[in-house]
């Protein structure tokens, strides 16, 4: 485990108390951008966890290519020092936009602070459960097992979705929480499975040379098959800003766009902006696996690409309420926007 400089992000369900929230947005949250001394305007972009990884490509490369530049932006991307804090800073007007996970968003609405998801971010939720070749990841063949995960809201109801899908229940295994990455868990063995990614626990598995595990994908048990991240936005800011937006989108994307054709290039130019968040081998798979949540890397992706669909929205809030991750539901629409994914 020496090559693992940090523990791999982990982007699922944030415990979050918008009670703050809502009551300084009250106050004046949501502010409309600002000018820097260079005659851009500024956009502050809140990011999902507080140590940087490869999964941030697409726009510290625009930033650094100038593309955000170009389309008159000055792009301030903030590092939360906490997970919860991402959508406090979002909600409160800290922040004008926010690198954020789906699910923290259905949370967010559900306790009517003022935002909402502009685009999604790759194309299916790439959850599951890992274990080393060999052994099991179907929940049937975990009865009796003990399985490493997360304390947030959403892994356990993952989780709980995936073991009723099999006519089993989570009192049939033994949960070990990790404070911050299960995958040592798992490589030192005091775990049989544990819950993840493709695109965190996959990738460091990968990167640590464990190339072959197994993995059960939770959406082929049940859960949601939404995204597992969004780039969600303040709706007063978006109300006051919706060409600036479309212009951060259509810069965006070009970052994106870029960082899969030079995916080398695009995993320096990461380091170098954030030279402690991970080690090389664990951004290259990082970005591998991210990329590919767009589609071939032949393939240009487009603004409209990023456009979200209400029946998953849908299916997404109905769970969220159903396994209480969320207490309330309301319209599919309060949820997301796209308007600024129109080509």
């Amino acid at each position: 485990m020496e090559n693992m400089m940090l523990p791999t992000k982990r982007i699922l369900g944030a415990v979050l108390s918008v009670t703050a929230i809502v009551s300084l947005t009250a106050c004046g949250g949501g502010s409309t951008g600002s000018s820097s001394e260079s005659g851009l305007t500024t956009i502050k972009m809140v990011q999902e966890w507080p140590t940087g990884d490869a999964q941030w490509i697409p726009w510290v490369v625009a930033k650094e290519k100038g593309y955000y530049k170009a389309a008159g932006i000055d792009l301030d991307i903030q590092v939360p020092p906490n997970t919860a804090a991402t959508m406090q800073y979002l909600g409160t007007g800290r922040s004008d936009i926010a690198f954020s996970g789906t699910i923290d968003v259905v949370s967010a609405v559900g306790q009517d602070a003022p935002v909402t998801s502009i685009a999604r971010y790759g194309n299916l939720n790439n959850g599951g459960i890992f274990a080393l070749k060999g052994n099991p990841t179907d929940p049937k063949e975990l009865v009796g097992k003990t399985i490493g995960t997360y304390g947030d809201a959403w892994s356990k109801a993952q989780l709980e979705i995936m073991f009723k899908h099999a006519g089993l229940s989570l009192d049939d295994v033994k949960l070990v929480t990790a404070t911050d990455d299960d995958v040592p868990l798992l490589m030192e063995k005091k775990v049989d499975a544990i819950t993840g990614t493709q695109m965190a626990e996959g990738s460091e598995l990968s990167s640590l040379g464990v190339s072959d595990y197994e993995f059960t994908y939770s959406k082929d048990f049940g859960v949601p098959n939404a995204p597992v991240l969004n780039i969600a936005a303040n709706t007063t800011w978006l109300k006051n800003n919706k060409a600036l937006g479309e212009k951060f989108m259509q810069a965006t994307v070009k970052g994106l766009n870029y960082a899969r054709s030079h995916p080398d290039e695009a995993v320096s130019i990461f380091l170098k902006n954030y030279p402690k968040a991970e080690t090389k081998a664990f951004a290259t798979q990082q970005w591998k696996d991210v990329s590919t949540l767009f589609g071939p890397s032949s393939t240009e992706v487009t603004v409209s690409d990023l456009a979200q669909e209400s029946a998953v929205w849908k299916e997404l809030v109905t769970a969220a309420k159903q396994y209480k991750v969320s207490d309330q539901s309301k319209a599919v629409s309060e949820y997301f926007s796209n308007d600024l994914v129109k080509e």
